[in-house]
């Protein structure tokens, strides 16, 4: 049976839509290569992602003394979060709405390597 380590962080200041594509990218690959490949990519975006990946790593280690490199990222999820709704001032006098998107950010991983109980 393998072992699972979750690992979540709430309201992040991103929009769920610009995060989902760095999701699919390190979904299924390895937690070594997932966190180097967050560290080279260029965005500021991408450190919110890394920071909890990085957290789930080390709960599989703190739990269970889980190597990294036998961990690999089993399921990424990028969901809603609230949004803040407010006006800015328009042209002509006018109210233009504008919403700023909160994301909640879940990463699972998996122990390669069956226990042996």
């Amino acid at each position: 049976m393998s072992m699972r380590f979750v690992a979540k962080t709430k309201y992040v200041w991103y929009s769920p839509y610009k995060l989902r594509p760095l999701a699919d990218i390190i979904r299924g690959k390895g937690a070594v290569d997932a966190l180097k490949w967050l560290s080279m990519y260029g965005t500021s975006r991408s450190v919110a992602l890394q920071k909890t990946l990085a957290s789930a790593v080390a709960n599989a280690h703190d739990r269970e003394q889980v190597k990294p490199a036998d961990l690999k990222v089993c399921e990424v999820r990028i969901d809603q979060g609230p949004v803040r709704r407010y006006f800015k001032p328009g042209a002509q006098g006018r109210a233009m709405p504008q919403r700023k998107r909160q994301c909640h950010i879940t990463v699972i991983v998996e122990s390669k390597k069956i226990k042996e109980a």
